[in-house]
């Protein structure tokens, strides 16, 4: 029998999220053993797929790294030592393999010959030759059902990425080209604690329980003679050689991140408004802003003028924070920012803050509903839950007053057109804001009804709404009075 491949590794192979695999297990479609999957068992589940060839996954793969500005081609393979050590890691477990094989071989055929010995004694040479042949078509069978694709695909991945298992909490992410542990970790939404990003402070060093590290950088944090000999490193510094399992923190709630204040500079500054922008800043290397997607931070320009504002990127972005402003004529931040900032200024950032976060250990199906603005902190949460491929589907609906006001468009067709498991519905609101509470309930109604249209079973789904207050919360009341459950069901006020 093969050997059993871990949740993530195999959702890579078959090119599906790891939330659909999980799907599949509940329903009972696919049997696992402890978190594991038997390679012919994932063959049997997806049998269309031709797993030695990689080049459709690899242009979906290019195509959602396009979709969120990364370098895949920039880290597409890892450092010469670390790929020589791989193969021939990789290489000696096949030696061993094939001296297996040979060793089960030679008892089947020692058994054969002493079964034929044994019957020409006691005159039962038929049996025995039925028993040799029975043998004979067990082994060969038995190797045959060793899905060869399956292994030659898996050899390719982790000769391309590692794989390293967080404990306690069972988080999994890959390590790919020269990227460190921690890049990788944050790249894939998995919060990690860590401070100064560049070897210095030790607060990202972690116990590695089993596996290899090779370090890319020098650091200048002492270890002690304590943690040396307990195996301590500095995700920062290193990246994996082979399959990691490492003991490390990671944050779970927003009370667990400290809160920062950092300076970054203005990177870009796009309006695809008149009326709107969206601010792009780079934190420095060796101090980014910790957060969780959806939460917000202040932003304070030419020094004195701030405002608190909803984050509209990933943690997976590294050192990118975005930022969606509205312009407001005589609003002093507004005009500041709209006729005053120039690319390179420095702006200070504090934060994070809230705690209309992206529950990441949920599988179910998400559905985002964005008023106007709260389309922000949304685009932060779908980036995480693509970075995490943990839910099965993610459906947007972007309610606004007009067409006109859905300020990127082309942003969520693109998820749509790049991602399989990604829908895009656009809601014309129309003057919603301005009607009183009881005129607002009735408009709600049949705008919203095409969201229970789409998920009949409310119950099914976890629901993310953000917007101006009364319509975040009448968009809730309506869902839970529609069926969803209280706890599935998420609501962050903004703008």
């Amino acid at each position: 029998m093969a050997p059993l491949l871990p949740l993530s590794r195999a959702a890579r192979l078959v090119g599906v999220a790891r939330g659909s695999l999980q799907k599949k297990i509940r329903d009972g479609e696919l049997h696992s053993f402890d978190g594991m999957v038997a390679p012919e068992e994932l063959l049997r589940v997806f049998p269309g797929t031709h797993l030695e060839n990689t080049a459709e996954l690899d242009r979906v793969a290019q195509i959602k790294d396009r979709a969120f500005g990364k370098r895949v081609f920039e880290r597409a393979l890892p450092d010469k030592e670390v790929l020589a050590a791989r193969i021939k890691e990789i290489g000696r477990e096949l030696a061993q393999s094939r001296a297996q094989l040979d060793f089960y071989r030679g008892i089947v055929e020692r058994l054969g010959g002493r079964l034929k010995d044994m019957a020409e004694k006691n005159g039962g040479a038929i049996m025995a030759e039925e028993i040799k042949e029975w043998l004979g078509q067990e082994l060969g069978e038995g190797m045959d059902a060793v899905p060869a694709t399956l292994a030659v695909r898996d050899s390719y991945l982790r000769v391309m990425a590692a794989q390293v298992k967080l404990l306690p909490s069972n988080r999994e992410f890959f390590v790919e080209g020269n990227d460190t542990v921690l890049e990788s970790a944050l790249r894939a939404g998995v919060p990690l604690s860590y401070g100064c990003s560049s070897g210095n402070c030790g607060k990202c060093r972690a116990k590695v329980l089993s596996g290899k590290i090779k370090y890319l950088r020098p650091h200048d944090y002492a270890f002690t003679e304590a943690e040396k000999a307990r195996n301590y490193a500095l995700l920062c510094a290193c990246t994996a050689v082979t399959d990691l399992v490492v003991e490390a923190g990671v944050a779970t709630r927003p009370a667990d991140i400290p809160f920062q204040q950092i300076s970054a500079k203005v990177k870009a500054m796009d309006t695809p408004r008149d009326d709107v922008m969206v601010l792009q800043l780079i934190a420095p290397r060796s101090y980014r802003l910790r957060f969780m997607s959806g939460q917000s931070a202040r932003v304070t320009l030419g020094g004195s003028l701030g405002a608190e504002l909803p984050i509209a990127s990933c943690p997976c972005e590294e050192r990118l924070l975005q930022f969606h402003l509205r312009r407001l004529p005589g609003n002093l931040f507004s005009d500041y920012a709209f006729n005053r900032l120039k690319v390179g200024d420095t702006v200070e950032v504090e934060g994070p803050k809230g705690d209309f976060v992206l529950d990441d250990e949920s599988t179910r199906p998400i559905v985002f509903i964005a008023w106007g603005a709260g389309f922000a902190p949304v685009k932060g949460l779908i980036e995480h839950a693509l970075s995490l491929e943990a839910a099965e589907s993610l459906h947007l609906y972007w309610a606004a007053q007009s067409e006109d006001d859905i300020y990127l468009p082309n942003q969520c067709r693109a998820w749509e057109d790049a991602l399989d498991n990604f829908r895009y519905t656009p809601l014309v609101a129309g003057a919603v804001h301005s009607l009183s509470e009881g005129q607002r309930e009735r408009w709600l109604r049949p705008l919203l009804q095409r969201v229970k249209d789409d998920h009949p079973d409310l119950g099914e789904y976890d629901f993310y709404i953000a917007g101006p207050d009364p319509l975040a919360d009448d968009t809730r009341h309506l869902l839970l009075e529609w069926g969803a459950p209280e706890g599935q069901v998420r609501v962050g006020n903004f703008g």
